[in-house]
């Protein structure tokens, strides 16, 4: 009791247990961004192999977040236990396998120091644990959501759908949205929104503008946050997607007509929206 007293009573102590803790997600995130898509691409293959009634390659046939062990991908080498603590690991070994030295992408810190950062700062803008909980959990799922969908344009229903859930949860007594009213309304009309550029777009260029994750995205983003903040985490969203397509092009990474993800947008936008309000709108507004 003296510990949860602690945490609810002492900012400091509060937001330096949770960024500990983060760090920690953060290390598993990595592994559920990296496997995820690989186990779901199994499933799937596995599902057309039975429809079909044909033999489909399947990468491995035991492959979960658990096996196999960690593991370097270029020498196969496995990972040594200590090497898995958070930022620790990736510093004693200077980014680099620990016997075939192929570096390590820096990205593994990135997505840990991200997670730890997101953790701390939840905490310190509350000190109800049980919706501390919830954003926590919401956060985690956001962060897998957006490098998933960076690395392979998929937003997995199995994300997104229990995010859903997740928001309206929290905002049963309206704790971050105001009102569960609001936080229904939000994932009506972020899904709603989306769905109708989609086809709007659809119907003038025969193309496709984005995914159907896209929308489901949105949906759990407005349960959480709440309908009122759903245009703010829209516009910064497309700053993001533009200020990030506009670097691929200048790069030479892009070129005109290659597909971008707005998964990702959506959910720095609803990270800055949760911490910052209309803040970075407003800023704009006056620029």
């Amino acid at each position: 009791m003296e510990f949860i007293d602690l945490i609810k009573s002492t900012l400091i102590f509060r937001t330096i247990i949770l960024f500990v803790f983060g760090l920690c997600i953060g290390s598993f995130l990595n592994v559920v961004i990296y496997r995820l898509p690989i186990m779901l691409n199994n499933i799937w293959k596995k599902e057309c192999q039975e429809f079909l009634d044909e033999n489909i390659v399947i990468e491995a046939e035991k492959f979960n977040l658990s096996y196999p062990s960690s593991h370097c991908p270029s020498c196969k080498a496995k990972v040594p236990f200590w090497s898995n603590i958070p930022i620790v690991g990736f510093l004693i070994l200077c980014g680099k396998c620990y016997k075939c030295k192929a570096k390590i992408s820096v990205r593994y810190l990135f997505i840990e120091l991200l997670t730890g950062i997101v953790f701390a700062c939840v905490g310190y803008v509350h000190n109800d644990l049980l919706l501390i909980g919830f954003s926590l959990v919401f956060f985690s799922i956001l962060i897998a959501l957006i490098f998933i969908d960076f690395d392979t344009y998929l937003l997995p229903d199995e994300l997104t759908l229990p995010l859903v859930w997740i928001g309206l949860l929290t905002n049963l007594n309206g704790a971050i949205s105001g009102s569960l009213k609001l936080a229904v309304f939000g994932a009506v009309v972020g899904y709603m929104s989306l769905w109708s550029i989609y086809w709007i777009f659809k119907l003038i260029t025969g193309k496709e503008g984005m995914g159907y994750g896209d929308f489901k995205l949105l949906a759990a983003i407005g349960a959480f946050l709440g309908v009122t903040y759903l245009c703010n985490v829209l516009i910064v969203a497309s700053l993001l997607g533009i200020v990030y397509t506009v670097y691929l092009r200048v790069c030479g990474k892009s070129q005109r007509g290659d597909a971008i993800p707005f998964g990702p947008f959506l959910g720095a936008g609803a990270i800055m929206t949760f911490f910052c309000g209309n803040y970075f709108i407003n800023v704009f507004l006056l620029v």
